[in-house]
């Protein structure tokens, strides 16, 4: 879902693998983008609802979805 994600490096394309990343640069997991590096700038932020709105069009929900993500680390250890 776009509203978990503050920010977006470098440039890619629907379909491209990327690292997801916390706010201290930690690698969470990897994941096939459903949308361009473009248009997640774009909708980074913002509910579902309103992707459309931002973007003219909305081909998925998920900028990431959970059966194209594979998570890299340990989230139990992580909670502390």
């Amino acid at each position: 879902l776009p509203s978990g994600i503050t920010a977006v490096e470098g440039e890619f394309t629907t379909g491209d693998p990327v690292n997801c990343v916390d706010s201290e640069g930690n690698l969470l997991g990897k994941g096939l983008v459903n949308y361009s590096s473009g248009d997640i700038h774009n909708i980074r932020g913002l509910k579902t609802s309103q992707i459309y709105s931002a973007l003219g069009h909305k081909d998925y929900d998920e900028v990431i979805h959970r059966d194209n993500l594979v998570i890299t680390c340990d989230t139990k250890k992580n909670k502390n």
